[in-house]
């Protein structure tokens, strides 16, 4: 199952709806989490990102893909499903040096790609909303050997819920700007069955943090994981 297109493409249109994109400053910090200023930076994705070439499956508006462009140095594709949110990404920063927005499926992109990267990752992006046995193996052939996968996730206990028993999809719903909800298909793992995905792609996992969101209850909302190439 592909990640679906119309759920986000309503979210998109909402917010372009709300007011025209405009020229930001990029952001000062990388963010993973619900939370911001919570959890790491860039860092996880290599201790020195210089002229390193990454990519983003899930850019959204473009904040973190900015961020990696202006504040590390790093020459950043950033890869959305909407074209609308591409437009607002270029809109944001699309006069930036080292900083490439692109409309398309991230499975689609890595198939077509004839390069390799320095680091992959997605931010609640098209991990975990894409097949894990066509999205990992896609990821894997083009790291370079030793490199760095990272990505964060809604959170498998969020809200009280409990990790999917199964390697299928469960239904999640997305917020729009006007708390309207719209469905969409979610594979919800916990650490332990992400690592048995990662590691039939030839990934291994580093680390996996759980990250709590104050505002959100007790329970935790970002799973956020780290891996290599082996």
């Amino acid at each position: 199952m592909l990640a679906q297109a119309s759920p986000w493409y309503a979210h998109a249109l909402q917010r372009t709806a709300a007011g025209p994109a405009e020229p930001l400053a990029p952001p000062a910090r990388m963010e993973w989490t619900t939370r911001p200023g919570i959890g790491p930076g860039a860092e996880i994705l290599g201790p020195d990102l210089r002229r390193k070439r990454v990519v983003e499956l899930g850019c959204g508006p473009g904040h973190n893909a900015a961020c990696l462009a202006t504040r590390h140095a790093a020459h950043v594709t950033g890869v959305d499903l909407v074209g609308l949110q591409v437009r607002r990404a270029r809109s944001h920063y699309g006069r930036l040096n080292n900083l490439t927005f692109v409309a398309g499926h991230a499975l689609h992109y890595l198939q077509a790609a004839d390069e390799q990267f320095d680091a992959v990752y997605s931010v609640f992006g098209a991990i975990g909303l894409v097949a894990p046995e066509l999205l990992l193996p896609a990821v894997a052939n083009r790291l370079k050997p030793g490199c760095s996968l990272v990505f964060s996730v809604p959170h498998p206990q969020r809200g009280g819920r409990v990790p999917a028993a199964d390697d299928r999809p469960r239904r999640d719903y997305v917020t729009l700007p006007d708390r309207t909800r719209l469905p969409v298909a979610r594979w919800d793992f916990d650490a332990c069955r992400w690592e048995k995905h990662l590691d039939r792609a030839g990934l291994w996992l580093a680390s996996a943090q759980d990250f709590h969101d104050p505002r959100q209850g007790r329970w935790p909302t970002t799973l956020l994981i780290t891996t290599r190439k082996l």
